[in-house]
């Protein structure tokens, strides 16, 4: 009978048990990151039962850690950062410097020192990238001012925690007496630092994008998938052992030389697996650091946490926002989705601890202050809608904030996806003068319809809100132009049920996806390799077939 490895049990129980616990969570409507810190928690060492390799749990998780930091360079937005600079920078450095207070003077009741106050409150003061996304993208915010601010706010905050994460290890060398000289650990890591900036800048801008172009050309999507992820490991590794900075931002670099590139989001759609799977695995290890016991020794240190997080951080937040003579409604919005901590709050408190700068104690409060503020943040946003009467004021939209604007139009088309296929279709419903509106909530496609005047309702078309916003009851057709079979198969169902006469139109690519899409009720299924085939002979012989 084969041996279960610790590697395997480890890979696969932590998975399994983060599938479970996710999944529980999302039926709940709180952030599956709840999930994966809980699973974490149940095969730790400090609760009965099965108890992963903990060792191997944070190895493991070194790769998150970098394809976190990667995804996060390579959504990084320099034009959407200056478009909103004048309140985020200032806001972020602000409202940052304001819960590091906070929670450093927490840290000094305690009796800690100086240094692990200050990484104390520096992790409770940077908000979860993960959870601000999710907030903005369920509330179709993030192309509104107070989406637009919000990503800008949380851009400062990833890019103040990448320069603690440089500094901190000549920080503790200096403070723990490990290096004898101020000045020369500080000076040797900053001009490490510069060296790999502009190592990237000059090598990097020309070397990375020519590698996925070159093998872009290849057809080969295998090996462009493993190329992204060469780049983003390899890039992480090599700034570690040639240049000495860490793991995180030499991963952050290679995303963000790589989104300068316009294969930047095919090269975040083919990373993106490996990179949730990688990232579930970090949550996962986090977990099964925490002692849940200090939840009934220490509940006044983790409800002073908590507060921390989610009031202190909220009230700087929309203080600061009003400051600005942004609407109320805008300060709201912004407070609350800033109200909780994440990733970068877990990396700086573990590297706290390895550099003995902070206490086990307070990686313990920041992980209970981590958890119990993703589950207060749904709380939050429906407190605001209760006290706002459903109706949050913006500078963009006189909407309330959970509803999407509704189409005037009628007997009209409506395409699902705005990608290639969907583009081809707009060009000829445009040419042909037909109305017609598209579905989409990918971001830069949104941009792009936008920018070219078409009608975008920005959500996911699985979404009865979206459905019910396009008007699909008045509709004449609908097309299915996205390569998303679950995706797709929702959007079917949901239209059939909304309009019993709708011509529906869908793309597949299987036999098995035409089954299924013809079972919740599409008309008729193009399928890709079909489609292909028929339009090389038409024109090989002059005639549509």
């Amino acid at each position: 009978m084969p041996h279960a490895t610790p590697l395997i049990a480890t890979i696969v129980g932590s998975l399994a048990l983060a599938f479970l616990f996710g999944a529980l969570a999302h039926r709940l409507r709180i952030s599956p990151l709840v999930g994966y810190l809980l699973a974490g928690v149940i095969v730790g060492p400090f609760t009965p039962g099965y108890v992963a390799d903990q060792g191997l749990a944070l190895e493991l998780a070194e790769i998150g850690v970098i394809l976190l930091m990667f995804g996060v360079g390579l959504h990084f937005s320099l034009k959407d950062l200056l478009s909103v600079k004048a309140i985020a920078i200032p806001g972020a450095v602000l409202q940052i410097a304001f819960a590091t207070l906070l929670g450093w003077g927490l840290a000094w009741a305690l009796g800690w020192p100086m240094a692990g106050g200050l990484v104390f409150g520096l992790a409770l003061s940077v908000a979860s990238t993960v959870v601000l996304l999710r907030a903005m993208q369920e509330r179709h915010a993030l192309e509104t001012d107070r989406g637009r601010i919000a990503v800008g706010w949380l851009i400062v905050e990833d890019l103040a925690m990448v320069l603690v994460l440089v500094l901190l290890p000549p920080f503790a060398a200096i403070l723990t007496g490990s290096e004898g000289g101020i000045l020369q650990p500080l000076l040797m890591t900053l001009g490490k630092v510069t060296a790999f900036i502009v190592f990237m800048l000059v090598v990097g801008r020309r070397v990375i994008p020519w590698v996925l172009h070159y093998i872009a050309h290849t057809g080969s999507r295998e090996l462009f998938r493993l190329a992204v992820l060469a780049i983003a490991l390899g890039v992480a590794f090599g700034a570690a052992m040639l240049f000495g900075v860490s793991f995180a931002l030499g991963a952050f670099f290679a995303g963000m030389v790589l989104a300068e590139s316009e294969l930047s989001h095919r090269a975040a759609e083919e990373s993106l697996p490996l990179r949730d799977a990688f990232a579930v695995l970090f949550f996962v290890s986090v977990g099964m650091l925490f002692d849940p016991t200090i939840l009934l020794t220490s509940p006044l240190l983790v409800a002073a946490t908590f507060g921390i997080i989610v009031f202190g951080k909220s009230v700087a937040a929309f203080l600061i926002v009003r400051l600005f003579r942004h609407p109320t409604g805008t300060a709201l919005i912004i407070s609350a989705s800033l109200a909780q901590i994440g990733e970068f709050s877990f990396i700086l408190a573990a590297l706290g601890v390895d550099l003995q700068l902070l206490p086990q104690e307070g990686r313990d409060l920041i992980l209970a202050g981590a958890i119990l503020s993703i589950l207060a943040n749904p709380l939050l946003f429906a407190a605001i809608d209760r006290l706002q009467g459903k109706k949050v004021e913006t500078s963009d939209s006189k909407a309330p904030a959970d509803e999407i604007a509704k189409t005037a139009l009628t007997d009209h088309t409506v395409i699902v996806g705005g990608g290639r296929v969907g583009t081809a279709l707009i060009d000829y419903l445009r040419a042909a003068g037909l109305p017609f509106l598209v579905i989409e909530d990918r971001t830069h496609a949104l941009k792009s319809l936008r920018a070219d005047g078409v009608e975008v309702i920005a959500a996911n078309a699985a979404d009865p809100q979206a459905i019910a916003a396009a008007n699909i009851a008045g509709a004449r057709r609908l097309f299915v132009a996205i390569d998303n079979a679950f995706e797709a198969g929702q959007a079917v169902e949901q239209a059939r049920a909304a309009n019993g006469s709708l011509e529906i139109i869908a793309r597949a690519i299987s036999n098995d996806e035409t089954q299924h899409l013809r079972q919740r009720g599409a008309d008729r299924i193009v399928v890709g390799a079909d489609a292909i085939a028929q339009g090389m002979l038409a024109k090989a012989f002059k005639e549509a077939l």
